[in-house]
């Protein structure tokens, strides 16, 4: 048997265990279960790995920059806001 066949053996028997592990779960767990399932497959995105490990930015926040910030969250908080498809028709994409 290759390293591939062993390596394909051993995730079919993981996933099998996983199929009974959420087959034995109480109903109540279900929605949690499923939470961390989509976290863990979400995280395992090379495009998100890098992001979650990319530097923060070392430069502060300029007085402009925090009153864009605020003034955006102020107008979603009144719901001064646009669809994305409004958006797309807007700019012709």
């Amino acid at each position: 048997m290759t390293s591939a066949n062993r390596l394909a053996a051993m995730e079919t028997g993981l996933k099998e265990r996983l199929h009974l592990l959420v087959d034995a779960l109480p109903a109540g767990e279900l929605q949690a279960a499923e939470r961390y399932l989509e976290f863990l497959s979400l995280h395992a995105h090379p495009f998100v790995r890098a992001l979650m490990d990319a530097p923060g930015d070392p430069e502060p926040l300029s007085d402009a920059d925090r009153e864009a910030l605020d003034e955006g969250r102020l107008a979603l908080e009144a719901g001064d806001t646009v669809s994305d498809s409004a958006l797309r028709a807007e700019l012709g994409i």
